[in-house]
């Protein structure tokens, strides 16, 4: 290779990689086939998965990810909950406490590359497999293994006999390739947390006793040979064989169904020609609020649809099964026997991660407020308008969960691993109610417009791809046209707080001078609301030279723009051109949107200066 073609080769594969945040994705396509005993919650079967490379590396191993191995005493996952600061809510059933039956595992075994066997090692719920032929950039390699497994109990998430009597919620049962991405293998062994995967194709069937009726990811084949209209004719029990559904699900990084004998399929018409399936238990006391769900869930999709971009597939399941609510690919598993708005809240939220999760899916374990943060953002405002409830602040409920992690003292940084946060209360805050307010604020510095304008950019420009943190701030400064690297910094890199206050109001020889201090690290732009004793009222903007730039005025009322307030200086004096005894009330941050960690001094009332 001569000393040009080395510098090209290079300049090539650094630009390949990093160049504008461009990251490559490899490619899968699944082809399955599972049987599964109903009475013995056993399952077995093939897969043949042809895997495409398209890094710039040379890969000489490949992962798979065997979740139901978690579900045995003594797993990783049973010591990781044990062991932990505080109890992790979402886990009703102890794992150490699994009977045999009760327990789950998935097992692999005659594992070839293109027909050949090749050198495995089984670490709980990662298979390591060594190549016999390593797969260079632009290569594609055909990986086969057969596998079985045993349906755990619903202990989290997936499993048999829910609480609800659905009996399989079968989520995260095959062998799952592991992504390789611009951060290496994500291999990291599952202990109850979230999920990362590749984008492909997923040709699958399934067989099982003709009585039950399957939903699943993707779509259903071969309807004619499992009844008319999809599963809705009933089937007795008294009969016997088997069916094979057959289902293929294009570009999703997961496939998964679930399967009883009692469920009622219903059909809705979605937002661009979507069909919404709903399956649930034929149970008098749920019917008629499943019956109402599935209307307001295609409002819900076309909400989504408006505020950031229109859902790729063609069909979305909300189905009944697990335990409280998961996204899947295409499909959500919820559990049914709630209250109306429960019911709604949940389908509301799982289906918001269609778009943040399974379009733009960003590496939830090392990210996972860019998925479950946004989801609460959106759904949330979802929520309000759909079920008209006319709240004045829908994300009261995000803020004040924030507000309460900063006061916990356990608060660990937003960029943590998420299997590495010492205390499950402090994961769950920061990953839903710090991740949403991370827009709330973002609406606040660079206004609401821009906010979903970022949004609707965001994805149209990264889906399929795994954006990072970085991108959306890239994003972001585009719209906006201001510089949000301090945000992004301090916000997701550390647990620096917001605490602005008014220390005082001193009168100048013209007007009087509003004394603000920053008692806390993390610097914000500030909103004032000046109102007079007259009725006049104004609006003070005081941008931070962080930002290099200004926010445009969203506002209906005018504002005054001063001059930039410096980070390294905790004081800002702000001048007004009336008098001290002309004010009636001072008001930092009248919109309520950034998270002040102590708003007691947020304030200034002429009739009770001395509290202030």
């Amino acid at each position: 290779m001569t000393v040009k073609t080395f510098i090209l080769a290079v300049f090539l594969f650094y630009s390949f990689n990093f160049t504008n945040g461009q990251y490559w994705q490899q490619a899968v396509d699944y082809k399955m086939s599972v049987s599964l005993d109903a009475e013995t919650a056993r399952y077995k079967g093939s897969q043949k998965l042809i895997y495409t490379n398209n890094s710039p590396e040379t890969l000489h191993k490949v992962f798979y990810h065997l979740y139901f191995n978690a579900f045995q005493p003594g797993s990783e996952m049973a010591v990781r909950l044990k062991n932990s600061a505080d109890k992790n809510g979402r886990f009703k059933v102890s794992v150490d406490s699994l009977s045999v039956e009760e327990q789950g595992f998935l097992r692999v075994s005659n594992v070839t590359q293109d027909g050949h066997y090749v050198s495995t090692e089984d670490s709980e719920t990662i298979l390591e497999v060594t190549l016999n032929t390593p797969l260079g950039p632009g290569q594609s390699t055909t990986l086969e293994l057969n596998f079985q497994g045993q349906v755990p109990d619903v202990v989290r998430r997936a499993g048999k006999n829910s609480s609800e009597g659905v009996a399989f919620s079968m989520a995260q049962w095959y062998p799952k390739i592991a992504e390789y991405d611009i951060d290496g293998w994500n291999s990291d062994p599952y202990t109850g947390r979230e999920f990362h995967g590749v984008w492909g194709d997923f040709d699958v069937k399934i067989i099982l006793d003709k009585e039950f009726t399957v939903a699943a990811s993707g779509y259903l084949q071969n309807a004619e040979d499992i009844g008319k209209g999809y599963a809705d004719v009933k089937r007795p029990k008294s009969k016997r064989g088997k069916v094979t559904w057959h289902f293929i699900a294009p570009q999703v990084h997961d496939f998964t169904w679930a399967a009883d004998v009692d469920y009622i399929h219903d059909t809705f018409p979605g937002p661009n020609d979507v069909t919404l399936h709903f399956f649930y238990k034929n149970d008098p006391e749920i019917i008629e609020n499943w019956r109402k769900l599935q209307p307001d869930t295609a409002k819900l999709m076309a909400y989504f649809n408006s505020k950031i971009g229109p859902y790729p597939y063609k069909q979305y399941s909300v189905v009944q099964g697990g335990d409280g609510g998961m996204e899947y690919a295409m499909l959500t598993l919820i559990t049914g026997g709630r209250k109306y708005g429960s019911l709604f809240g949940v389908t509301a939220h799982e289906l918001a991660h269609s778009w943040f999760q399974h379009v733009l899916a960003t590496n939830e374990t090392k990210h996972e407020w860019m998925d479950e943060g946004f989801t609460s953002f959106i759904s949330t405002l979802a929520e309000n308008e759909i079920l008209k409830e006319n709240r004045e602040f829908p994300l009261e409920g995000s803020y004040r969960g924030y507000f309460n992690l900063a006061a916990s003292g356990v608060e660990m940084p937003q960029s943590t691993n998420a299997n590495r946060y010492e205390h499950n209360y402090a994961y769950e805050s920061t990953a839903y109610s710090k991740g949403a307010v991370f827009l709330g604020q973002l609406g606040y510095i660079m206004g609401k417009e821009k906010l979903f304008e970022t949004l609707q950019t965001y994805y149209k420009e990264w889906q399929f791809k795994h954006p990072q943190p970085n991108d959306l701030r890239r994003i972001a400064e585009r719209v906006s046209g201001l510089q949000l690297q301090w945000y992004l910094t301090d916000w997701t890199q550390t647990t620096n707080k917001i605490d602005y206050a008014i220390t005082g109001v001193e009168n100048k020889e013209k007007g009087c001078v509003v004394l603000l201090k920053r008692k806390e690290l993390m610097p914000m732009p500030q909103e004032i609301l000046v109102v007079y004793k007259n009725g006049d009222t104004e609006l003070h903007y005081i941008p931070i030279s962080l930002m290099r730039g200004e926010k445009e005025n969203t506002y209906s009322i005018e504002w005054k723009t001063h001059k930039d307030w410096a980070w390294a200086n905790p004081k800002y004096d702000l001048i007004l051109d009336r008098s001290k005894e002309a004010i009636e009330t001072i008001i930092l941050d009248p919109s309520g949107l950034m998270a002040d960690i102590d708003k007691n001094d947020n304030f200034y009332v002429s009739s009770k200066e001395g509290s202030n």
